[in-house]
């Protein structure tokens, strides 16, 4: 615990920069989005709390930086965000009361913001293909091998043994480690045909991953599915220019939001455990294991740990702003989503929600959404070894 107390400002800065930035950009895509249709904004602010920097345009806009730097949003006028806001009207702001705007209208601009998070995170993962590169499919060279297997695991169970290389998972190839735990740590109780080259020849074996709890890769106890093998990987990368860079950063946010999607629909089912799901607390935590594992190490230069520390952040900011969009478009109150569904209630009964309706829903979505963050707070605070003196 002191390890973590100890390097706070490591673990806030952390926060702040990746969560301050996916919040930014995804309250930018509804603020562009609702000045395109003419709606006035009330204020865009950055953090929650009383402001330490404010200021008001010629629109009438508050712009604030708040003492709480957790995020942020934008409220325009005569919007119903939270329950005391239903049938509150601003005045003295240029543009249009938002209920004025029109359902289709407010629709999009709703999805602006889920959109934003998912444009950024396409620019991140092509900068990090652009300046680091990818993988080169077509080396023959490269390869994911089976370095050892556990006594009694699934994969021994299966057939496989070490020195085996990984050819594909449940019909995707396999390039990488990353691929392969990726490929197995969502797939908890399910049978993967798995595809290895042992001694020259192919063998198609079937693997059943089991779940337990362990460290993952920045040394935080969490439950993932597993094989029971140690992998080892020979990797070359090749370059791309901006275009493919910017194809390939589609391609992966595609990926990861499939993935996201896809670990949902196991927790809602049973198969996953709810504590799978991170919050604030694991997101500053995986930053500051980062910064000891690349600037604090002492194997590597400095200039090396920091270029390491700046690419693996980028690719988590990546990841975290892919989740805020998906999760913001989930049909709760309070959410985009939610609205969503208001605006279609709206399109199909050419009314309104009742305001009565609205203050009930938003309030239960609230509650929702605070017994959720509590839950995911105390699983990250458990995950990141807080109250364990040796925590990393």
């Amino acid at each position: 615990m002191a390890a973590i107390l100890s390097q706070g400002p490591i673990f806030l800065l952390s926060l702040v920069f990746m969560l301050g930035v996916v919040v930014i950009i995804h309250e930018l895509g509804h603020y562009i989005a609702g000045r395109v249709f003419g709606a006035a904004v009330e204020s865009f602010s950055v953090g929650f709390g009383r402001p330490i920097y404010q200021r008001v345009d010629k629109r009438g806009t508050r712009w604030r930086i708040n003492w709480i730097p957790l995020g942020g949003f934008v409220k325009f006028v005569g919007e119903s965000q939270l329950p005391g806001d239903v049938g509150k009207l601003e005045s003295g702001l240029v543009g249009k009361p938002y209920y004025q705007v029109g359902v289709g209208a407010r629709s999009i601009v709703s999805v602006a913001g889920p959109l934003a998070n998912f444009v950024l995170a396409v620019g991140l993962f092509a900068l990090i293909f652009m300046f680091n590169g990818v993988p080169d499919k077509n080396n023959p060279d490269n390869r994911v091998t089976l370095a050892s297997v556990q006594e009694s695991s699934p994969a021994e169970v299966a057939g496989l043994i070490a020195g085996d290389v990984l050819v594909s998972i449940k019909g995707r190839p396999i390039y990488t480690a990353t691929d392969a735990k990726l490929a197995v740590m969502f797939a908890t109780g399910e049978e993967l045909p798995i595809t290895v080259n042992r001694s020259g020849e192919l063998h198609e074996l079937f693997v059943t991953p089991i779940r337990v709890v362990r460290e993952n890769d920045l040394g935080q106890k969490v439950p993932q599915g597993t094989m029971g093998v140690g992998l080892v990987q020979s990797i070359s990368f090749r370059s791309v220019n901006p275009g493919e860079a910017i194809v390939l950063g589609v391609h992966k946010t595609g990926e990861v939001f499939t993935l996201t999607t896809t670990m949902l629909g196991r927790m809602v089912t049973g198969k996953e455990p709810i504590n799978s799901l991170s919050g604030p607390v694991a997101i500053g935590d995986a930053g500051r294991r980062l910064f000891n594992m690349t600037v604090g190490n002492e194997n590597i230069s400095f200039w090396d740990g920091v270029q390491a520390f700046m690419w693996n952040m980028v690719s988590i900011c990546a990841a975290v702003s892919i989740g805020i969009g998906f999760f913001n478009l989930l049909p709760f109150p309070v959410l985009d989503g939610g609205h969503l569904v208001f605006n279609a209630y709206e399109a199909v009964t050419g009314k309104m929600m009742p305001e009565k309706v609205q203050e009930v829903a938003l309030m239960a979505g609230l509650c929702l959404l605070l017994t959720m963050f509590v839950f995911i707070t105390w699983g990250d605070i458990l995950e990141t070894g807080l109250f364990n003196r040796s925590a990393g």
